[in-house]
């Protein structure tokens, strides 16, 4: 007869926060699906549990669909883990869950830490819901558009991000999205953890100077209602001359401008038509 696969969450950061759910799970189940076998076996050391292991991550998923479904057919009950947090959000696992979902076999959750919902609950930014996108696609088309949704957002946005692409990802909200206001959580639930709240320009130039570390949680909640407020336009154009003349052709003005000026790049441009193209 089948068993049933479980989809434990694990802590982020704070190994306090591990449930005695979960606990009671990884001891009762045959085997563990991990992300990264290694990090898990290092939690289930500091549990004192002893269990195998069998690697699940993005690159082997699809292989180890049938590989676990036999497992069940074979009585096994089995835990599904991520390195932190909830599996299946923006980790691995959520194809593994279709796919047996779909042959309905039994899935059964096992709540706890995710660092959306902890990052959120820390700001208070829900009134009217949200919108969670996980990581940010690296480039291309998708990026674009998802990046003129947020433009467009009716509700708060949570993001996720590594350190490596937090820069990149703080530039783009700055010149596709109107420099927004952006609240970050970084190394949550850890000894350093920390919230601050700037323009995404500003928290820019704050990690150009003080490299980011750790794992970031980005909240971009929806703009106030303001006075439209007409841009300088004399020192836009100001900008745009010097620019012009250390080489930069008019896009790339108008990138540079927009970051500057806090204003979006299609208005740069626009203004920088009268110094490029006269």
């Amino acid at each position: 007869m089948p068993s049933t696969l479980y989809i434990v969450a694990t802590p982020i950061g704070n190994l306090e926060d591990i449930t005695y759910r979960a606990v009671r799970i990884f001891k009762q189940v045959d085997l563990i699906a991990a992300e990264d076998t290694r990090h898990t076996l290092q939690l289930l050391r500091a549990l004192e549990i002893q269990k195998p292991l069998l690697s699940l991550h993005e690159h082997n998923e699809q292989k180890r669909i049938e590989e676990i479904a036999r497992l069940l057919e074979e009585g096994k009950d089995i835990a599904l883990v991520s390195d932190a947090g909830t599996p299946c959000i923006s980790d691995p696992g959520a194809r593994l869950v279709q796919a047996l979902g779909k042959k309905k076999y039994t899935i059964v959750p096992i709540p706890g830490p995710s660092a959306v919902i902890t990052a959120l609950s820390a700001t208070g930014l829900t009134q009217g819901g949200f919108s969670f996108y996980g990581f940010l696609p690296v480039k291309g088309k998708e990026r674009k558009q998802i990046l003129a949704r947020i433009h467009e957002r009716t509700q708060t946005v949570v993001l996720y991000e590594s350190p490596h692409k937090l820069l990149k990802t703080l530039e783009d909200l700055s010149l596709y999205c109107e420099n927004p206001l952006v609240c970050i959580g970084r190394e949550l639930t850890k000894v350093y953890e920390e919230f601050v709240t700037d323009t995404a320009q500003h928290l820019l130039l704050h990690y150009q100077a003080h490299p980011p570390k750790g794992e970031f949680v980005l909240m971009i909640p929806v703009a106030q209602k303001q006075e439209s407020k007409a841009p300088d336009t004399q020192r836009i154009m100001d900008l745009m001359q010097q620019y012009k003349e250390e080489g930069l052709r008019h896009k790339q003005a108008a990138e540079q401008a927009a970051l500057q000026m806090g204003i979006s790049k299609k208005t740069a441009y626009e203004i920088g038509l009268k110094i490029f193209h006269r």
